[in-house]
């Protein structure tokens, strides 16, 4: 009588997942990138104390390493395929960080880290690895201060956008409001609209906040870049707003746009506008699932039809 044979694991053999992982190579890699970028790193973080636009810094490698560390058994399960080219982008990044160096340019220093960081993860486990990783890796540009140039360019037009609002509202509630620019002439004081009350830092923080939104309450991709895209109205007319009431307060008492209560404004502003995200989100599930409603009749009527005709075949 033959017996059948069966491959059957020893004890010892099987390789649990996680022995994949080069935790080794991660470590050491870590080490070295942490070590040659950190004059940068520090500068960066001091930004983050000191700069309000950008203090949401601080929350983006936290929510990313959680994020990466949610999907580690999504990770051990992959079959890491080490790209040795990635030691490529690894010495293009460190490039770019010494000419970012040379000519003072932070933006470019701090760039060539994500870099790096890309051709370290393709050197450990190529593009498999990066794929797993990639929302969390999308998620880090946001720690990184707009270049000086671009911000300029951007929040010039948002001043002035938010002082014309500011100055149609304020004349349709009938205060008497002359505007200059991106400075409001009230009948108490000049308000003038300043970068900090372009609205780029809420801009930002909620952009950020959107993509972290969309992921823990929506497992659709599409839905982060369409709550991505809506942050922008959102932000710029909620800052309109903000420099509306700003001007109401004033007329009111000079001290309620100034100081502790400027600032307490700002943050309910905020508020409101992380509210009408979660409208908009809400909103967008509605239309979604109506369409969704709409799309699937044509299929059930041709799953029926084929239905129809193996019954006829049966019989």
């Amino acid at each position: 009588m033959a017996s059948t044979a069966q491959n059957v694991p020893q004890a010892g053999e099987a390789a649990t997942p996680g022995s994949r992982i080069p935790w080794v190579y991660i470590l050491w890699f870590a080490t070295l990138l942490i070590v040659c970028y950190f004059p940068m790193l520090t500068k960066l973080v001091n930004q983050w104390m000191t700069d309000e636009d950008v203090g949401h810094g601080f929350f983006v490698p936290a929510v990313a390493a959680y994020i990466a560390w949610q999907r580690k058994d999504e990770i051990l399960q992959t079959k890491l395929e080490p790209a040795w080219w990635g030691a490529l982008i690894v010495l293009l990044g460190a490039a770019q960080g010494y000419l970012g160096m040379l000519g003072a340019e932070l933006f470019l220093q701090r760039t060539a880290l994500l870099e790096s960081l890309v051709g370290i993860l393709l050197m450990i486990g190529g593009m498999p690895l990066v794929r797993v990783l990639l929302f969390p890796l999308c998620l880090l540009p946001f720690m990184i201060p707009i270049p000086t140039v671009i911000y300029n360019r951007i929040t010039f037009p948002l001043q002035l956008f938010a002082s014309q609002v500011a100055e149609t509202a304020l004349t349709l509630l009938g205060r008497p409001v002359l505007r200059d620019g991106n400075v409001l002439e009230l009948a108490s004081q000049k308000l003038s609209v300043v970068e900090a009350c372009s609205g780029i830092r809420s801009l930002l923080s909620l952009s950020f906040l959107s993509l972290i939104y969309a992921y823990f309450f929506d497992s659709r991709v599409w839905m982060r870049w369409a709550l991505l895209i809506g942050t922008i109205p959102i932000a710029v007319f909620a800052n309109a707003g903000r420099v509306t009431i700003t001007g109401i307060l004033s007329e009111i008492d000079v001290e309620l746009a100034r100081g502790v209560f400027h600032s307490v404004e700002g943050w309910v502003i905020f508020a409101i506008a992380l509210v009408l995200l979660v409208i908009l989100h809400r909103i967008i599930v509605l239309i979604a699932k109506r369409f969704e409603k709409r799309v699937p009749e044509p299929a059930v009527a041709a799953e029926d039809a084929e239905t129809v005709k193996a019954g006829d075949v049966n019989d």
